[in-house]
């Protein structure tokens, strides 16, 4: 049976910033991923956002891992030479009644280390956005955009350039907790395959709670429920007239169906919140219909018929719609008692912003554990 000292499961962004992490380390990595290649399912389906850490918890890992990863992402890209622009964010409150969240947004962010945002009025805001239309909004100047594709290709290169290996085509079918680490079962185009490993990492996303139920040995209860929040999203034909983000007041469950563009100018609205049962990526065109609405708030002069069905994501949300948002779940052995094993949960945004701090914290926790 073959050993190698770390497996980390799942070359999305998240795992692949883990790997390099670990790699740089020292440590000998083996990525697993199923898919034919890297970064094909949620981390290939959001909304590129270099989030500045504004509306999460104070005190929460959303929230510290957003702001600590804000400038190590900007950093990284630019001496990695990754697509990205600090494009900045208008968050838009469309009369007098909404002052109040946005003011709610303001203390949320201070508390949680956010310093950057400031206030303009109706007026100042078409100065810098003339097609747009609110009362009040806040200006985040720190938040941006990135190329996630070209991101996740140089997460790889460093980790490969430390001697990590992405294995493709090779799902973790069952793990064994054994007093000196991991026995794991994998399945690739080869055929199966026997792994012993020290360290192992759940870094699966959507497939977080499958994984995590393969490995025997867990406490009991360590698992926690997946929920799923579909993300539809819709493009804008045609020329947009933006050149910042623009988002209106968020809601339960996401941040509103806001504007968010791509390196090349091209506007695209969402994502919306559709509770699912199961994953599927199907974008339905009449959910259109209320994008129309809510976007007409800060942009009244969407013409019609200019929305297109795009894409669709998955959030992998740990609560459902009637709950209060849930935090990041980094999990070690103090909480399923298998040392060496580090469970991602509940990974969903801003995780592609805090990918390099979420990977400092799992090579801590590994660390720690000996």
């Amino acid at each position: 049976m073959e050993s190698v000292q770390t497996v980390v499961v799942g070359a999305g962004v998240v795992g692949l910033a883990v790997a390099r992490e670990l790699a740089r380390s020292g440590r000998e990595v083996v990525i697993l991923e199923r898919e034919n290649a890297f970064g094909t399912v949620t981390s290939a389906r959001n909304s590129e956002v270099i989030h500045a850490g504004i509306y999460y918890e104070p005190g929460s890992l959303k929230a510290r891992l957003c702001v600590e990863g804000r400038q190590r992402l900007v950093e990284f890209c630019r001496s990695h030479g990754v697509g990205h622009r600090i494009c900045g964010k208008l968050i838009v409150a469309a009369g007098d009644a909404e002052r109040a969240g946005l003011e709610r947004i303001e203390r949320r962010a201070r508390a949680a280390g956010v310093d950057t945002l400031r206030w303009l009025d109706g007026a100042e805001a078409r100065l810098l956005e003339p097609a747009l239309r609110c009362r009040h909004a806040l200006l985040s100047p720190v938040t941006g955009i990135v190329d996630s594709h070209g991101l996740m290709l140089a997460l790889l290169g460093d980790a490969e350039d430390h001697g990590a290996m992405l294995a493709l085509l090779s799902e973790l079918t069952r793990a064994a907790v054994r007093s000196d680490g991991f026995e794991l079962e994998v399945s690739s185009d080869a055929g199966p395959t026997r792994l012993r490993c020290h360290e192992l990492v759940n870094a699966t996303g959507l497939g977080a709670q499958r994984v995590a139920d393969r490995i025997e040995g867990l406490a009991p209860g360590s698992v926690p429920p997946l929920h799923l929040a579909k993300g539809n999203y819709f493009s804008l034909a045609g020329r947009c007239p933006f050149s910042r983000l623009v988002y209106p007041i968020p809601n339960e469950a996401g941040l509103g169906v806001h504007l968010t563009l791509d390196l090349a100018g091209q506007g695209r609205f969402g994502p919306d919140v559709e509770w699912v049962s199961e994953i599927g990526y199907d974008v339905d065109p009449r959910r259109g219909d209320s994008f129309y609405a809510e976007i007409r708030t800060y942009w009244p002069d969407l013409p019609d018929g200019a929305l297109r069905p795009a894409y669709a994501g998955m959030r992998p949300k740990l609560v459902g719609p009637d709950a209060p948002a849930a935090d990041f779940r980094i999990d070690g052995a103090d909480v399923h008692g298998a040392a060496g094993l580090v469970n991602l949960f509940g990974i969903e945004s801003p995780g592609l912003t805090g990918c390099l701090a979420i990977a400092e914290r799992v090579r801590e926790a590994l660390d720690a554990s000996g």
